[in-house]
């Protein structure tokens, strides 16, 4: 975390403990009791007979807090629990980049491969755009969600993105020499990992990072077709003091940038496969975690589907219906994941304030 942001944390986490009764002093040694109390009040937003949340606090490899927080299915009042499985949004990008990485541990393809190697459907106007560039965000693709019909009602699928890319004869900037986020880029990720393994992406996901984790809960949805997803969290949005289901757009059918489902607990195994070589050698970890293009924002960058602020690699997912965070601070041996099914608030802040309270002093 930058100092302004670990700044913003504290002063906020300061703030509800004078709420609570709790002076500046007391709040930094809190009691465990004290905390839990303290991280109960700052969820209390996702409490009660709304939408709610999950959260996640991990201190060194074991899960300090796991629990859930209101409704994760209004309808039939099921309650949010640490195995409510939600919609991860953009949360699913580490997760491709991770895919992609293991390719390349196999010799199976190259990060600087032209991707019209592996997709050759794209027009020569793509032709300097490799693997690396759409895993950090400099290919210059044009966004697809621009290019859906606006009167588009059912949804569109990986393969309808490449059409749709592949119609273009352009592209924001020459590859390589600015940084503009791509959902596009991350579906063709997924593409990418289909034709050079020769694996369904949903079936490449299962067997070589799900399972081996031991993340037995989470999937690659395909809402036509596929397992369903068990203990579902269902997407919320509020409009004049009324929740209504806003489960899935005409974009949420799309994988390699958005389309998995987890929860709390196979997040506790996923992070702790992010500190060793059980799947990812030291190589790739680096690659994943290192700084390969700086963004409009001076204290952040973006690694291969991580962002990097100071001493936090982070990712938050937003899709109709969901929000979403994981922030990690590696050196410390902390992660904070906040999983949550309604159209608001941002948990970043949130994961920040809790993230906080755990860390040496």
């Amino acid at each position: 975390m930058n100092a302004a942001a670990r700044a913003f944390a504290f002063t906020g986490a300061l703030v509800i403990a004078a709420i609570m009764g709790i002076d500046a002093q007391a709040a930094a040694i809190m009691t465990n009791t004290q905390r839990d109390n303290y991280v109960d009040s700052l969820m209390s937003r996702y409490a009660g007979d709304v939408p709610g949340a999950s959260l996640l606090v991990i201190q060194d490899g074991k899960a300090v807090i796991r629990r859930g927080y209101g409704l994760a299915d209004m309808e039939k009042r099921i309650k949010a629990a640490p195995a409510t499985n939600y919609r991860l949004a953009s949360v699913t990008k580490q997760f491709t980049a991770a895919g992609i990485m293991l390719l390349n541990q196999d010799g199976k393809l190259h990060l600087d491969d032209a991707i019209r190697k592996w997709l050759p459907e794209l027009p020569p106007s793509d032709a300097a755009i490799t693997i690396r560039d759409l895993l950090c965000h400099r290919s210059g693709l044009i966004d697809y969600e621009d290019l859906v019909p606006e009167d588009a009602t059912a949804q569109i699928d990986d393969n309808d993105v490449l059409r749709m890319i592949a119609s273009q004869r352009g592209l924001y900037f020459t590859p390589g020499n600015a940084h503009r986020y791509s959902n596009g880029g991350f579906v063709l990720l997924g593409l990418i990992i289909q034709r050079v393994s020769g694996m369904d992406l949903a079936d490449f996901m299962k067997q070589r990072i799900f399972t081996p984790l031991g993340m037995n809960h989470t999937l690659m949805y395909e809402h036509s077709h596929g397992p369903q997803v068990s203990d579902r969290a269902y997407g919320y949005s509020e409009a004049n003091g009324k929740w209504t289901q806003t489960d899935q757009s005409v974009t949420s059918a799309t994988r390699g940038d958005g389309g998995i489902y987890s929860n709390i607990d196979d997040f506790t195994r996923w992070d702790a496969a992010l500190y060793d070589n059980r799947l990812l050698n030291d190589a790739s970890r680096k690659l994943l975690f290192g700084s390969h293009d700086p963004l409009d924002d001076p204290d952040t960058d973006y690694g291969f589907g991580w962002r990097i602020s100071g001493d936090t690699v982070w990712h938050s997912g937003e899709s109709m219906g969901f929000r979403n965070v994981i922030i990690r601070w590696p050196q410390q041996h902390v992660t904070v994941v906040i999983l949550s099914n309604r159209n608001h608030f941002k948990p970043y802040p949130l994961a920040l304030t809790i993230g906080e309270l755990f860390l040496p002093r």
